[in-house]
């Protein structure tokens, strides 16, 4: 590849670099989660609950960087799927309490495969991908 010094031709867009990588990591974890029966946004939610659950649907979307109103069709079809439950708060009617089934919880063993086919699909080992996300924290951190 020829190096452009032209500091707004395309390919030295840090964030063409990002979208782009973005759009093939989803297609990357399309078909390891396929199995599973997640979507790449549900195995994020699913990821989250397996850390910590309970959890309010504005405590998933902080921590996800999601707007409310898009995690939620995510938490109805993953409670429909029998993975999660969604309960409204006993002290606090506004708040909805998301909580894993049983279901969910069996489901984090079969996920423990997807880090490892990822490397290998990548032909990255975790050391690689730790350092490929710390150095993306600086954008990830960030709200608008």
């Amino acid at each position: 590849m020829v190096e452009n010094d032209d500091p707004l031709a395309l390919e030295n867009q840090v964030c063409f670099a990002i979208v782009t990588a973005a759009r093939n990591v989803v297609a990357i974890y399309r078909p390891i989660l396929e199995p599973l029966g997640l979507t790449h946004p549900q195995y994020l939610v699913m990821l989250a609950l397996w850390q910590r659950t309970p959890r309010s649907l504005g405590e998933l979307a902080d921590e996800l960087a999601m707007e409310p109103a898009t995690l939620s069709p995510l938490v109805k079809r993953l409670e429909a799927q029998g993975r999660v439950a969604r309960a409204r708060d006993g002290i606090d009617e506004r708040m909805l309490s998301i909580t894993l089934t049983d279901e969910g919880r069996a489901l984090r063993e079969r996920a423990l495969e997807v880090p490892q086919r990822v490397m290998t699909e990548v032909g990255a080992d975790a050391a690689a991908l730790r350092g490929l996300r710390d150095a993306l924290q600086p954008f990830a951190g960030r709200r608008r």
